[in-house]
């Protein structure tokens, strides 16, 4: 049997803990700590953010020592690339995990991401399009077995909604703007990673798209078994993205399988969702819970 690993990945919107050998996960969590709060705007991580998400790597730690764990990778993400005073987190998770983040850059993120959604999916239904939406940024990735391109765009939930929304529901115009933007991008893949548009099956990661999964489903509580490889028509993407769009931020929680603290940027994330798969012909996404998280542990096992 392998030894177990861990991987952490501190995101814009939510830092994550996976422990697993590479065939089993033992353990996996997930909290939202908002660590790219105003990080747009001001170009630094804020005091209150490194202390949320030093308080869950706390958590985490603990986690991993009653794991017997001792072999870890911690990745930061967009909010730390474009945060100036990013060594200030990294000297607090450092002191905290014993492991120091690894700054990844957005190719890094994609074929990280590319790595553990396709672990166990069959090559016949590629070339796949891997679409990891983030907080800060999203990550673009096509190929079968192995990467043929990737793209890492600065668009995410949090970054869209703390740029174009203001209002309760988003009004019109605020919804045009995000929906203007991700087309924006989705042009430059194409440009850039001309392979993506004949990607044969999009695969989608992260909050986002397994908060509209679970929405879609009903779930009102998180089933990992029945979000994994769900399949989100274009039509029920689409509907989810009308429903939330007009409701205030109670009137979304309202709805099973919506996370209170994903309510608030729920809407820029669906908006690129819905952009990508308008843009690209996508009739349906494939929704997967293996991500960066799980390509982490992988590279360790190697």
């Amino acid at each position: 049997m392998a030894d177990l690993v861990a991987a952490v990945d501190c995101g814009t919107n939510s830092t994550r803990l996976l422990i697993g050998d590479g065939r089993r996960s033992v353990e996996r969590l997930m909290r939202i700590t908002r660590m790219g709060e105003g990080v747009d705007a001001t170009g630094r991580l804020a005091p209150q953010a490194i202390d949320r998400v030093a308080g869950v790597l706390r958590e985490f730690r603990s986690s991993m020592d009653r794991h017997g764990v001792t072999r870890c990778r911690v990745t930061a993400t967009s909010a730390a690339r474009d945060a100036a005073n990013r060594d200030e987190f990294f000297d607090v998770a450092e002191a905290v995990l014993g492991h120091r983040p690894e700054l990844l850059s957005g190719i890094e993120e994609g074929r990280l991401s590319f790595a553990g959604a396709t672990t166990d999916l069959d090559p016949v239904d590629g070339p796949f399009l891997v679409l990891d939406i983030g907080g800060g940024s999203t990550e673009f990735v096509v190929g079968t077995t192995e990467v043929e391109g990737t793209l890492s765009c600065d668009i995410g939930c949090v970054r869209l909604t703390e740029q174009w929304i203001e209002h309760d529901p988003p009004l019109p115009e605020e919804l045009v703007a995000c929906l203007s933007i991700a087309e924006g991008h989705v042009d430059d893949v194409l440009r850039v990673v001309p392979a993506a548009a004949g990607a044969r099956t999009l695969v989608g990661l992260a909050g986002t798209v397994s908060c509209v999964a679970a929405v879609e489903i009903g779930l009102a509580t998180y089933d990992r078994d029945r979000i994994h490889h769900f399949r989100l028509s274009r039509e029920a993407v689409e509907d989810v993205f009308r429903t939330l769009a007009t409701e205030t931020r109670a009137e979304r929680l309202e709805n099973p399988g919506m996370e209170e603290d994903r309510a608030d940027v729920i809407v820029g994330g669906v908006a690129i969702l819905v952009k990508v798969m308008r843009q690209m012909g996508f009739d349906e996404c494939l929704v997967s819970e293996s991500d960066i998280l799980d390509g982490l542990v992988a590279s360790q096992q190697r």
